[in-house]
């Protein structure tokens, strides 16, 4: 491969060639790059791959749950136990509670819906999974660039994706060169694999141009918050698995709660609220934090030490939001597509699927010959897989919740327990949605405030002290990778419509409302804390934050997480 120069805004800029580039080193991403190796290896071939991952190594901003579906990874690396896969942890037991202010009801296991069934899952660590992920992968030859962001989609004069360019590195806030700087690299390929995770910024990019939404539903999401605690010995009950429904959320408001007991003394839990809420009062953080005071989540707490933070975005992975994954040049997979089971709380195994079958397709592609058109056999196979059937049976659930609490239950348990009961494996109706998440957002006037409770510092925290678990790191002197089409709408619409919300709906206090010294309202942006979960290019009412990728290796650190 050798290097070319390309003229870019900074002067000429060196290119490299390969076959395949995916952009994202988590487990889509990973699954695509060893599989393409694995096929090469099988046919007596030779796949060129690399793989660009924004994190300081493969795993650093991973965050979920985490149990896995090891189907996806049985079918990837079917000796995974006796190549050290890090799933240790098998789930022995299923807790679905109910909750109320003060009380709590577990559901008997004969009434618990298939989708919370976890028989034969893994309580992982996602991070760690991923991390030996890319280990195989460069085992088998694959080229990882860590610390690289993907900033920019190269296109061919025929319209179609010719790769990405790398962020530039030492540019000042003002956007000017530093003595530091260094220029970005092109990567060039016959395909390029976008990997991003959910609300992926180049992905929906692409979304855009190629109107890959035409005909579907708008993508649903929500926020994830998560917490890792070292628990006392005598409460830790390896392989259990506990979800919550009920309080603190209101009528009005999906979300739910989990607590996950890995090995080694330690519990992963965290809340899902989903991003259509309306009151603008609400902040997903403090309702956590709140959740955690419940006595069936405080049982498992008290005597504990809390070791790790992060928040991300998920989406909802309903097959009618689902966009066209290809284009001429490349495809979506994993949660940039919207590859994700809301139901089950799960979506590594869908990420790792859907990898595979990209990477099926593209081999396919470039054993004849073929470059830089659509691989249409990648949607054909997903249509075919146990993905698809999976993602049909769950279709509804999130939806069901949009209507009311007590219809998302009723019908969560029609079509994941009782149609099941009787034979029926995917549901026979199919509901939709017209409405973006931030859409939902109703006028701080109409709504209720919320009063959150002051941390304690033992069970409940601050939004800094936890962003400082979060190992959050970025380069200060940067251009701001939070951006606003107009600097004049958070105060004049945001904050006199509906009371502020980003400073609610972030969950890493990056943004404030402050006085100037005119005694007039600004927003101000302290990128530096940005964990990079996406919320706020998702949640945000008038759409004017858009989300850009900082300097590769910049953001949180989720070690163990």
């Amino acid at each position: 491969m050798t290097p070319q120069e390309i003229l870019s805004t900074y002067g000429p800029r060196e290119a490299m060639e390969y076959d395949v580039v995916v952009v994202g080193g988590g487990p889509s991403g990973l699954a695509t790059a060893i599989r393409l190796k694995q096929l090469a290896a099988e046919k007596g071939g030779e796949v060129s791959v690399c793989v660009l991952e924004k994190g300081s190594e493969p795993g650093a901003h991973i965050l979920s749950g985490a149990v896995m579906d090891p189907r996806a990874m049985n079918e990837l690396f079917p000796d995974w136990k006796e190549r050290g896969a890090p799933l240790n942890q098998e789930v022995n037991g299923d807790d679905l509670l109910v909750l109320s202010e003060t009380g709590s009801s577990r559901t008997p296991d004969w009434l618990v819906p298939r989708n919370f069934h976890n028989h034969g899952c893994y309580v992982v660590r996602l991070g760690s999974v991923v991390k030996w992920l890319g280990e195989q992968a460069e085992a088998l030859g694959v080229e990882i660039f860590p610390g690289f962001a993907a900033a920019e989609v190269l296109y061919n004069d025929d319209g179609s994706v010719k790769g990405v360019a790398t962020g530039n590195l030492g540019l000042g806030k003002d956007g000017e060169p530093t003595d530091h700087f260094q220029i970005g690299m092109e990567l060039h390929a016959k395909y390029t694999v976008f990997a991003e995770g959910a609300r992926g910024n180049l992905g929906k990019q692409l979304l855009a141009k190629f109107k890959l939404t035409e005909g579907k539903d708008p993508q649903t999401y929500a926020i994830g918050v998560k917490e890792l605690w070292e628990i006392d010995p005598a409460k830790a009950r390896p392989g259990l698995v506990v979800h919550t429904a009920g309080w603190p959320m209101t009528d009005d408001t999906f979300g739910g709660g989990f607590l996950y007991h890995l090995e080694d003394n330690k519990v992963t839990l965290g809340f899902v609220i989903g991003l259509d809420y309306q009151n603008p009062w609400m902040s997903p953080f403090d309702e956590m934090q709140r959740w955690k005071t419940h006595p069936a989540i405080r049982a498992h707490l008290e005597g504990g030490k809390r070791l790790g933070y992060g928040a991300r975005a998920i989406n909802n992975g309903s097959p009618q939001a689902l966009p066209k994954t290809v284009f001429p040049g490349g495809a979506l997979v994993g949660c940039d597509a919207g590859y994700m089971n809301a139901a089950r709380i799960k979506g590594s195994h869908a990420a790792i699927k859907s990898g595979m079958l990209v990477a099926e397709a593209a081999f396919e592609a470039l054993a004849a010959g073929r470059s830089g058109d659509e691989l249409s056999a990648y949607p054909k196979a997903f249509e075919a897989s146990w993905l698809n059937e999976e993602l049909q049976q769950t279709r509804n659930f999130k939806l069901w919740f949009k209507k009311s609490p007590l219809m998302g239950k009723l019908m969560t348990g029609i079509e994941q327990w009782l149609l099941p009961k009787i034979g029926i494996a995917s549901p026979p109706w199919t509901l939709r949605n017209s409405t973006p998440d931030h859409a939902k957002l109703r006028p701080a006037a109409e709504m209720p405030k919320i009063s959150y409770p002051k941390p304690d510092g033992q069970i409940t925290f601050d939004k800094l002290s936890s962003v400082f678990v979060s190992n959050t790191n970025h380069e200060e002197n940067q251009p701001a990778h939070l951006t606003l089409k107009d600097n004049s709408v958070p105060v004049q619409i945001n904050l006199a419509k509906y009371a502020g919300p980003e400073s609610r709906y972030c969950p890493a206090g990056v943004y404030e409302f402050v006085k100037n010294n005119d005694g007039g309202d600004r927003l101000q942006i302290n990128a530096q804390n940005c964990v990079h979960c996406k919320t706020c290019d998702i949640k945000d009412p008038t759409q004017n934050i858009v989300w850009v990728t900082p300097e590769g290796g910049g953001g949180p650190n989720y070690a163990g997480m």
